[in-house]
């Protein structure tokens, strides 16, 4: 049985005509006439008293029309609430995350800008790495990526003024940390030596935070000493072996609470060691919406 069977039996209730009836649902009088015997045949009772003229509904008929004016108003009162969710979807911008930043950043960001009805994550996000979140960009699987920058990221140059906007929501810092021994003091400390380097849980090369612990180490001439036993694209899987004493790691300063389970974490080294990065918002140039647009202005007139 159809929803337009019904619409087809209301309408032959409103007029007791079938030619009218058909007139209205914009279909031949023989094809009418058709679904109506269809419906009944369907119901196993006959629904029309075709003897009266006009023509008149049989008990069965009455009690009919009924049940199809309340299913057809569900269907179309269904249909207007999904239409509504699909609109509200539609209008959501989506944005990929590192799990860093969404773990300890966005939601409380978002929150704060009176943003987060207007947002939705794009859970895919947290299994990028690196210059996949540009390519995400270009592909359209998201809007916006929330994502560390700093000048030590070895594609940096792909981020082409030509194409890509962005604006720094705030500043952080890698620090370095370990869990202390039973006297307070971290069981692993910069600077390791050529003879006892330090074990180091690192991030994944090719990800965000690699490269600034490298380049700052550089720059600022400070003989680390590192023996690398872990590569990790998340920080909460660095935070974790840190936590269980396996190594000493960088973590953002925003991961670095206390912890009962595995023991506080302590500085691993002095605030020299400390790198600075920027957390980005970027956007294509060319924006996708008029949405993401309006948007991106209100955090620009706010991030200047």
């Amino acid at each position: 049985m159809e929803i337009r069977w019904l619409e087809d039996f209301m309408a032959l209730a409103r007029t007791r005509h079938f030619s009218r009836a058909a007139e209205l649902q914009h279909v031949s009088q023989p094809t009418f006439s058709r679904r109506i015997k269809l419906l009944e045949e369907a119901m196993g009772a006959t629904l029309i008293n075709r003897q009266t003229l006009p023509l008149s509904l049989t008990p069965a008929g009455e009690a009919f029309v009924e049940l199809c004016e309340r299913v057809t108003r569900d269907v179309r009162e269904t249909k207007d609430r999904i239409s509504d969710m699909e609109s509200e979807a539609s209008a959501r911008i989506s944005v990929g995350s590192t799990q860093g930043l969404f773990s300890h950043f966005y939601q409380g960001w978002a929150q704060q800008e009176g943003l987060a009805e207007r947002l939705q994550l794009n859970l895919k996000a947290t299994n990028w790495v690196g210059e996949q979140f540009l390519d995400a960009l270009d592909n359209g699987e998201c809007d916006l990526v929330l994502c560390y920058w700093h000048e030590d990221l070895p594609w940096k140059d792909h981020l082409s003024e030509d194409r890509y906007e962005w604006v720094t929501l705030a500043r952080e810092f890698l620090v370095p940390v370990s869990v202390a021994d039973e006297n307070g003091q971290p069981r692993f400390a910069l600077p390791g030596t050529p003879e006892q380097p330090v074990p180091l849980i690192a991030y994944h090369s090719r990800g965000f935070l690699q490269s600034a612990i490298e380049g700052h180490l550089n720059r600022r001439k400070l003989p680390a000493n590192l023996l690398p036993l872990n590569e990790n694209t998340q920080s909460a899987g660095i935070k974790a072996l840190v936590k269980q004493g396996f190594g000493m790691g960088w973590l953002p300063q925003r991961m670095t609470e206390k912890s009962e389970r595995f023991g506080s974490l302590t500085r691993a080294g002095d605030k020299r060691c400390d790198v600075p990065l920027e957390i980005r918002l970027i956007r294509l140039r060319e924006p996708r919406s008029d949405n993401l647009l309006t948007l991106w202005k209100k955090l620009e007139n706010k991030h200047v």
